[in-house]
């Protein structure tokens, strides 16, 4: 009789899903107010921390607002994106593979 040998299972690990960063981008038009709202709105942010990523969007020129799955982010940009566009403002957000 043949001696067989019973090889060890390959383990299977469930990669973690890519993370997309959402990010605002500055613009000269939108009211402070409106894009404060606009975060606290759809990203569940409170005064204090949209106050925050306002202010850095406007002196740097975008801010990180938070970091999500691809679909996730990309639902959330263009939700805050189109809250802007309904009200007459160039308000942008995008999404960006994170590193």
């Amino acid at each position: 009789m043949p001696d067989f040998k019973l090889l060890p299972k390959p383990e299977t690990r469930t990669e973690r899903p890519k993370l997309y960063k959402v990010i605002l981008l500055n613009d000269d038009y939108t009211p402070r107010d409106f894009v404060i709202a606009v975060l606290k709105a759809v990203f569940r942010m409170t005064e204090g921390e949209a106050l925050g990523v306002m202010l850095t969007a406007h002196r740097k020129g975008a801010c990180v607002v938070a970091v999500y799955t691809q679909e996730v982010a990309e639902t959330k940009a263009r939700q805050a994106t189109d809250m802007g566009a309904s009200a007459g403002f160039p308000l942008a957000f995008t999404t960006e593979k994170e590193s």
